[in-house]
């Protein structure tokens, strides 16, 4: 007689991928400044630490909510008892009003709605368990979150079929490319339950264009099927093109609830603070949806995951403060932006480039022409060495389902800027010993650049002094 379940002993979490082979490769040699300066660097976790600083600054002016204190006097009690599951009223209604905030407030959340979870990751797994069965389908723009084959697939028995978006057009999302994945469903005998995006996307750093989402919404239609936007980095967006919520799409087509209620029933959407907040420790998700059963199957199933009642409490004053969070989202967007502008062009100097990126913690970095041939094998050989040798810990696009060899993500937020210099010193050394071609095609072609444009402020100097004697 076996003693465990077929789920505790196989092989599907996904745990070995190498998306996760490189974090325990760090677990095992981490860099540390003072301790352990020859260590691996981790670049391979979508934290965002650029701003705890106004967190900590805010809970030191409120030390009464810290303290678990209401006018003075304590709450730890009413705090510590049983609490109802579908969540603190106080705490929804800060969240729906954030929510709105970093969407610039086109488009509004009822309270009554929202669904508290453990986390993006429960929020997402839930969604999955109310809309499909064991054996049904769902489509994922590639590439895509490699943790989503443990989240969507694992315990729900649910199939990922990718969407396959390349290089060729930045990676969007074509009609022809959601075609191709409903044909390679029907081949493996799938019924397609819905299309999930991240929106702005994980690892690619870009927000879906409002042809790209004006798409999705006619094919859901066409098909039937549901539609999840997974939009916890919502508010990492810091520059153009700006961020699109789903929800806005359906404003804008006039989609509303009472004249387009099978629209409204069949799109969802999933939050987090785990990146906006930088606090995935406090394990705070969201699942928006106005389809009343949907929703009140998925609070049901929230009581395995709930969020603790001193969370909510917490986070409820803090989102209240509309001061303090409208300052927050406006420093946060400009030092995001200004780290990935380091990283950028700290690579670029290396003869590296990026996918042309606004949002994320993270940039979506182009290494084929490093590979030593177009396979997969060859990333995963350059992969090792920027681990082992190198010894930073990115994350190969074949852990994200990427359809072609030879990118990689890179995350910049969850490191000091010291930290992050010396990554790229590291990496820029890397290629001009081991690819000297490589970086010598690179000066030239900066040589290139600035002889170009000296010739062309000459010659501008030169019409402007003509211009001048006239």
């Amino acid at each position: 007689m076996k003693l465990l379940s077929t789920k505790a002993t196989c092989n599907s979490h996904g745990q070995d991928s190498s998306y996760f082979l490189g974090w325990q490769e760090y677990e095992k040699n981490p860099y540390d400044q003072v301790m352990n300066p020859e260590g691996i660097i981790q670049m391979g976790l979508a934290e965002n630490q650029l701003s705890f600083d106004l967190l900590e600054s805010w809970l030191d002016k409120n030390p009464d909510v810290g303290g678990f204190k209401s006018a003075g006097k304590s709450i730890f009690r009413e705090l510590a008892l049983f609490q109802d599951y579908h969540g603190l009223p106080a705490f929804k209604n800060a969240l729906v009003d954030f929510m709105a905030e970093i969407r610039g407030n086109t488009v509004t959340f009822d309270p009554d709605h929202i669904v508290l979870t453990a986390g993006s990751t429960s929020a997402n797994e839930t969604l999955i368990f109310c809309l499909a069965e064991q054996g049904d389908a769902f489509l994922i723009p590639t590439p895509y979150y490699p943790a989503f084959d443990r989240d969507l697939k694992w315990r729900t028995g649910v199939e990922i079929v990718p969407i396959p978006c390349n290089s060729s057009n930045n990676f969007q999302i074509t009609e022809s490319a959601l075609q191709q994945a409903c044909e390679e469903a029907k081949k493996r005998n799938l019924r397609v339950k819905g299309v999930l995006v991240t929106n702005p996307s994980n690892p690619l750093g870009t927000t879906l264009s409002r042809d790209e989402l004006n798409l999705l919404i006619d094919f859901i239609n066409e098909k039937n099927i549901h539609l999840i936007s997974d939009e916890i980095y919502s508010g990492t967006v810091f520059s153009s093109p700006y961020f699109i919520s789903v929800m806005e799409i359906l404003k804008q087509r006039n989609y509303h609830k009472d004249s387009h209620p099978d629209v409204w029933d069949r799109v969802h959407v999933v939050y987090s603070l785990s990146k906006d907040l930088g606090l995935p420790g406090f394990r705070v998700g969201a699942i928006y949806s106005e389809n009343d059963t949907v929703t009140a199957a998925a609070t049901k199933m929230s009581s395995f995951g709930l969020i603790s009642s001193q969370t909510q409490y917490l986070l409820s004053a803090l989102l209240g403060d509309k001061k303090f969070t409208k300052k927050y989202i406006s420093k946060n967007k400009k030092r995001l932006k200004r780290r990935q502008s380091l990283l950028v062009s700290g690579l670029q100097k290396a003869g590296i480039n990026c996918l042309q990126s606004n949002a994320g913690l993270f940039c979506w970095v182009d290494m084929r022409h490093l590979l030593q041939t177009d396979t997969f094998e060859a990333e995963m050989e350059l992969w090792k060495k920027i681990v082992y040798e190198v010894r930073l810990n990115i994350s190969p696009g074949s852990s994200f389902h990427c359809s072609e060899p030879g990118w990689f993500r890179v995350c910049f937020a969850n490191l000091s800027q010291d930290t992050l210099n010396l990554a790229i010193k590291r990496l820029r050394s890397f290629v001009a010993e081991s690819f000297p071609a490589a970086a010598h095609h690179h000066q030239s072609r900066e040589s290139s650049k600035t002889r170009s444009l000296s010739k062309w402020v000459f010659g501008l100097s030169s019409r402007v002094r003509e211009q001048e004697e006239r």
